[in-house]
């Protein structure tokens, strides 16, 4: 009895082993596919693109290729219960074993329930990409944001990132609610589908992810502004998206119809958008700010603390009901501006190549199981005209967001947003990894797996198409480096200049070693408070500077 328990959990060591080796070989063969593309200078298909075809290759050898064979005899005990329990004890001879519940298994499907746990164990738990994957993803969007060209264009990032992400999840809930009613009509849906389940599909799938156009962005080396607005409005969309996502789930009037409209319940909703995302923000400035490291003598042990307490920012405010993803991105940005400064020269490549190295496994990882997930996931719900609304809500949504907008933002801009620009961004709008592991993260009901799948095909159009499209669109636009004018800095905005000032003269020099020390920019009447606040190494790198000047 001993030696068979063993048995079993020696065939689940291994099982799980040869799942993680699959996933593990994906990223090994995209990684030496990548190489060749980049030798022979191969634009047409982006790494992510790649995986993503490799995934859905090895997908379709799991589901129809490999049949694991049982491992004892079939042997059906009956046990009548009126319900489902998560858990369940059973009784063997005076000794308690605990089972759960992994789903139902239907009639004439009880030989396919080994293959059907091979399929589980390599469908992952939505947790794992929240909090494993996707925080070094989002903190390095951060930690390598190019600072000055955002900034001067923060009040157009934030218009498209805020209110155009608003705009294009209610254009597409309405369009998609328009077609749910339409289906209804004719018979064509399966189950419930309510328009709060629209508007959280539109916030799921207006989280952009252009990874693939950003990278060839850099490649190309495209106008700074175009990459700062695109790449500003993708990082600051996706943490946007998931605040914006859970407030729609936390929508609930009162009563017993919880899909009715209530204005209360929607206040409350926008409520907890504004709370969340700023708390999610001030504790992610919070903690970059406080991220001082004084083991510049031992580089090892500043990284490695670099690295935990960054990582420590996505979970504390995930514990404190905030979202993690805002927190690590501001974190990032404070910690690329101030903290990074204070580090020594090994730590500051060290940290680069870190969360570079992370971003590039945990995206390519993503991209892999996004296309064995189109055929290892159990429970997808494939509706025609669904897709197609979805499809045709999307290309609306996007257009929405981006040619009103320009033309608003357009009124108080001198450097302006021109057509060819407005063209690119509207192309530009990918949806990835935050899509699909907010898509992911609940599949409970029909609807959500109907918009899980619809999601799939979404993220895989997108990717192939527009990502594999941008480099011909470019060249047809010649939108390269030479071909625009750039920004000087008396031609950033206002508040711009004023922060740079500030930023420059007071909050450098008291979070970091660089810059001119407080006591050459205070007062002369705090010269007291500036030299206790002024470290040893601000005056040493001070005074190596006027030395080379």
């Amino acid at each position: 009895k001993w030696s068979f328990g063993r048995f079993l959990v020696q065939e689940s060591h291994r099982q799980d082993s040869a799942n993680l080796l699959i996933f593990i070989m994906l990223l090994t063969l995209t990684i030496l596919t990548i190489w060749l593309f980049k030798h022979r200078r191969f634009r047409f298909l982006h790494e992510t693109g790649l995986a993503m075809i490799y995934g859905l290759l090895v997908g379709v050898i799991l589901r129809f290729g490999i049949h694991v064979p049982q491992n004892m005899s079939d042997v059906i005990l009956s046990c009548a219960v009126n319900a489902s329990p998560a858990t369940l004890l059973v009784n063997v001879s005076g000794r308690f074993y605990e089972y759960t519940l992994k789903g139902e298994v239907s009639r004439g499907k009880g030989l396919q329930v080994q293959d059907d746990e091979m399929l589980r164990k390599v469908t992952f738990d939505p947790e794992v990409f929240f909090n494993i994957l996707l925080p070094p993803i989002i903190f390095h969007a951060g930690y390598s944001l190019k600072r000055r060209h955002f900034f001067r264009n923060i009040g157009s990032i934030l218009a498209y990132a805020f209110m155009g992400t608003v705009i294009s999840c209610f254009v597409i809930g309405l369009i998609m609610y328009g077609f749910v009613s339409f289906m209804k009509v004719v018979g064509q849906l399966g189950g419930d589908f309510f328009f709060t389940d629209c508007l959280l599909f539109g916030a799921i799938i207006s989280a952009t992810d252009p990874v693939t156009v950003l990278a060839i962005f850099n490649e190309l080396k495209v106008d700074v502004d175009l990459y700062a607005l695109l790449f500003g409005e993708s990082v600051l969309n996706d943490a946007v998206a998931i605040i914006l996502s859970s407030s729609i789930a936390a929508y609930q009037p009162a009563g017993d119809n919880s899909h009715s409209f209530e204005a209360m319940a929607m206040l409350k909703s926008f409520g907890i958008f504004l709370g969340v995302f700023s708390g999610s923000f001030a504790l992610g400035v919070a903690t970059g700010v406080m991220t001082f490291t004084k083991l510049r003598d031992f580089p090892l042990l500043e990284t490695a603390l670099f690295f935990l307490m960054s990582w420590s920012t996505f979970l504390l405010a995930e514990a404190c009901g905030f979202t993690g993803v805002v927190a690590v991105l501001f974190c990032g940005i404070t910690q690329a501006h101030y903290t990074f400064n204070n580090l020594s020269p090994d730590s500051q490549d060290r940290t680069k190549q870190l969360f570079e190295l992370l971003n590039f496994l945990a995206e390519n990882f993503i991209f892999s199981y996004m296309g064995l997930t189109l055929f290892s996931f159990q429970s997808h719900v494939f509706n025609p005209m669904f897709i197609i609304g979805a499809f045709v809500a999307v290309f609306l949504g996007r257009a929405a967001n981006i040619y009103p907008l320009s033309f608003l933002l357009n009124l108080g801009r001198k450097n302006k947003i021109g057509y060819n620009f407005q063209h690119v961004m509207m192309f530009a709008g990918l949806r990835g990894a935050m899509t699909f592991a907010l898509s992911i993260r609940d599949t409970a009901t029909y609807a959500r797996q109907m918009m899980f799948s619809t999601t799939l095909l979404i993220v895989f159009f997108t990717v192939w198409i527009c990502g594999g499209g941008t480099t011909p669109m470019l060249t047809f636009m010649t939108m390269l480096d030479g071909s625009q004018r750039r920004n000087t800095k008396h031609e950033s905005a206002w508040p711009f200049r004023i922060w740079y000032n500030f930023d420059h003269n007071y909050l450098k020099p008291l979070l970091t070693h660089s810059g001119p020390p407080l006591t050459a920019t205070l007062p002369t009447c705090c010269g007291p408070l500036a030299r206790c606040l002024t470290s040893p190494q601000a005056y040493e790198v001070w005074t190596q500077h006027n030395v080379i000047q």
